[in-house]
């Protein structure tokens, strides 16, 4: 008996994006490490790009990342 049963098909209204195909998806048809999601749209599913395009600038430009440059400390520990 399998520890673990694969999922052969997504439920109805999950939507993904695929990593690899660069397109969107109604349940994951590709594995995890090539998607992102869930989305509850699929236009949110559609801007997932966008959305972690904007998120890692937040991160960038967020003060709390950076605090060791700013204690005069080097980041490359």
């Amino acid at each position: 008996m399998a520890l673990f049963k694969k999922r052969a098909a997504g439920k109805p209204g999950e939507w993904y994006y695929c990593l690899v195909h660069q397109k969107v998806e109604e349940g994951p048809e590709c594995p995890a490490k090539d998607r992102f999601g869930p989305y509850a749209s699929r236009e949110e599913a559609q801007h997932a790009m966008d959305t972690a395009q904007e998120r890692n600038q937040e991160w960038e430009n967020d003060p709390r990342w950076h605090d060791a440059a700013a204690r005069g400390e080097d980041d490359d520990r």
